[in-house]
């Protein structure tokens, strides 16, 4: 890879700078390829010697002096925050630099300067209340790139999901289910597992949405009506397909070894069982875009913020496997 990979700030007042100094001391024994952090370099030199840390910031004018530089010092292509930055307390006056940081680490992509892009944790509700009009990071990478529908994986050493419903409720989950949409999210699911994992027949497991799966129609007809209609469509389409699974059976160490990924109908359906198994490692992967992003599979985290106990695990996993995958798109190939 000869890019470097381009990660966000995230929210300020979080953990994302901390595990973004943690994640450059670990380059070496985490094998990391280059990457550079839009951020305000001096509020990190001000962290890193708050928390003991001894990581020496380079400032860059452009992604392509990071490699030269990320053997001996942290890249730094500078973004300031309007207001000081205080560990765990956020600030509204913030929200429109982060979002900035958001869309320009994607125009850097998309220009190919930057071979990939990570996203440290944003604060929602902080984002929102600044005019923030998308349910988070997903959607809103969606709409920087055309519009594109974009589609969540979560990717662990143990397992990999894909929910078909994410930011809303769960209320709202049901309603948005429908066969066309299972259908579309799991030919997303299957061609990015081809291109960007190098499993050249995926095969999908599709969860059900009732207690065991319905149970014949007794327990709700939506596996009947909505989602083995969606099964056979994909059938269809050459995928290697089965379900509907009950929920509660398909996630065992057994089971996961019959499929590479589970396609499940709502977020907590796919992320708990995710996160129950290997919380540190999970790493939030957006398929459906031009452009590859991975992110950390946990949140800010503004309680432990400057605290020097945030762990680095899911932001080095995030980082090593955006470099795969932008290594096997390079490999692929072209036409």
């Amino acid at each position: 890879m000869s890019l470097p990979l381009a990660l966000t700030a995230g929210e300020p007042a979080g953990i994302g700078g901390e595990i973004t100094l943690k994640a450059w001391l670990a380059r070496g024994r985490a094998g990391l390829a280059p990457f550079f952090t839009i951020d305000d370099p001096a509020r990190l030199e001000r962290l890193a010697a708050a928390l003991g840390l001894a990581v020496p910031v380079a400032r860059i004018a452009a992604p392509r002096e990071a490699a030269a530089a990320f053997a001996r010092a942290l890249p730094v292509l500078p973004r300031e925050f309007p207001a000081s930055v205080v560990p765990g307390r956020l600030d509204l006056r913030n929200a429109p630099a982060v979002i900035e940081a958001i869309e320009a680490a994607v125009k850097l992509v998309v220009a190919h300067d930057a071979a990939a892009l990570v996203t440290n944790p944003i604060q929602k509700e902080t984002l929102y209340a600044a005019g923030f009009s998308y349910p988070g990071h997903t959607e809103y990478l969606g709409a920087l790139a055309g519009g594109m529908r974009p589609v969540m994986m979560l990717v662990s050493p143990e397992l990999r999901v894909v929910p078909v419903t994410v930011h809303v409720s769960l209320r709202e989950a049901l309603a948005a289910l429908s066969t066309a949409e299972i259908a579309a999210v799991g030919r997303i699911a299957a061609e990015a597992l081809k291109r960007d994992f190098g499993i050249a027949r995926p095969r999908l497991a599709v969860a059900g949405l009732n207690p065991h799966a319905g149970e014949g129609g007794s327990m709700g007809r939506e596996e009947i009506e909505m989602i083995a209609p969606a099964i056979a469509l994909l059938r269809d389409d050459g995928i290697d397909v089965f379900g509907p699974v009950p929920p509660d059976t398909m996630f065992h160490a057994g089971a996961r070894r019959r499929y590479d990924a589970a396609l499940c109908m709502y977020h907590d359906q796919a992320l708990i069982p995710l996160k129950t198994l290997d919380f540190e490692r999970g790493v939030n992967v957006t398929l459906g875009l031009p452009f590859i992003r991975t992110s950390p599979d946990h949140g800010t985290a503004t309680d432990i913020a400057g605290k020097g106990v945030a762990n680095e695990t899911s932001l080095i996993e995030a980082l090593r496997l955006a470099a795969a995958m932008s290594d096997r798109r390079a490999l692929a190939p072209s036409g």
